[in-house]
């Protein structure tokens, strides 16, 4: 497994709609695994194929169950809303405020080239939409209802400290 440089926005890649997968072989495994490690090494709970620079139709993603790879995925229904802050590692210390759907069902081949859905929720579905648009060159920012900001300036959230100190739970 190797690091990969995470792209930053301005760079032409991210606004770039990805090629499906075609063929899972050991070259996909390895490019999988890399994903997976660049986007622990920061500090990410997902990461696109785009944003490694490699125009395919993959992402992978990890909100506390595990690392799953999403191959040629396709968003096949969405269910209800929330808002709440999104970033992105193609826009370090960078945040909106985004409406994304509660639920969403989603189809999609892993690394083996094997068909499954599943059903994500809450921050699941958040980073399958988030990262899904990556794969058709949309970026957060478009959808974000207010100027991009550091967390602690965003509106309506509390910088964690004084929340740890005695604000709201």
């Amino acid at each position: 497994m190797a690091l990969r440089e995470i792209l930053t926005e301005g760079d032409p890649v991210l606004n770039r709609r990805s090629r499906p997968v075609e063929k899972f072989d050991q070259r996909l495994h390895e490019l999988v695994d890399d994903m997976v490690e660049t986007m622990y090494e920061g500090d990410g709970v997902g990461l696109a194929a785009p944003q490694i620079g490699v125009l395919r139709r993959i992402f992978v993603m990890d909100v506390g169950e595990g690392p799953l790879a999403f191959i040629n995925p396709e968003i096949m229904e969405e269910d209800g809303e929330q808002e709440g802050p999104e970033g992105c590692l193609s826009l370090p210390g960078l945040f909106g405020i985004v409406s994304r759907p509660q639920k969403v069902r989603v189809r999609a081949q892993d690394r083996d080239g094997v068909f499954f859905e599943m059903t994500a929720e809450d921050l699941a579905a958040r980073c399958v939409c988030h990262e899904n648009d990556h794969l058709d060159g949309i970026l957060f920012r478009r959808h974000s209802q207010v100027p991009l900001c550091s967390f602690d300036e965003l509106p309506g959230y509390e910088p964690e400290e004084e929340a740890e100190e005695g604000g709201e739970a």
